[in-house]
C-alpha cells in the first residue's frame, strides 16, 4: 500500500473545520482511519482512499480552504495522473497522512494597533 504525506495549513476556525473537512473526505469515499492532536494548533488525519477516487479528495480538500504545500499539490497531482493509467476495475488503495496547522490571521492593523510587546 502506497503511503503519502501531505502538509496544509489554514485560516479557517478548528471548531467550524473538522467536521466540514471530516464530512467532505467521507463524502468521497476516504476513510479517515486515525485522527490525532498533535499540538493546540496542528491536527493529524490519516486517511485510506482508492486511487480513482483521488481527484475527488483533492477537490474536496481544497473546497473546505486547505492551503497544501508546494509538495501537497504535487503528491494530488501525480496522484490524480496515475488514476488515469489504472486498468479498469483496479482497485488501489493508498494511505494519507494529513498534517493540518490552524493559524491565526493577523493583519497588518492588529500589528501595529494591538497591545503593546514589551521587550
Amino acid at each position: 500500500m502506497q503511503s503519502i504525506d501531505l502538509q496544509a495549513h489554514t485560516y479557517e476556525e478548528r471548531h467550524g473545520l473538522v467536521p466540514s473537512l471530516t464530512a467532505m473526505v467521507s463524502h468521497c469515499g476516504a476513510w479517515i482511519t486515525d485522527r490525532r492532536t498533535i499540538s493546540a494548533t496542528t491536527l493529524e488525519l490519516r486517511l485510506e482512499i482508492q486511487l480513482r477516487s483521488a481527484m475527488d479528495l483533492y477537490a474536496a480538500l481544497l473546497s473546505t480552504g486547505l492551503e497544501l504545500t508546494r509538495r501537497g499539490h504535487q503528491s494530488m497531482v501525480d496522484l490524480c495522473n496515475c488514476q488515469r493509467y489504472l486498468a479498469t476495475g483496479e482497485a488501489k488503495l493508498i494511505t494519507i497522512r494529513l498534517e493540518l496547522a490552524f493559524l491565526e490571521d493577523i493583519t497588518l492593523h492588529s500589528l501595529l494597533f494591538g497591545q503593546p510587546h514589551f521587550a
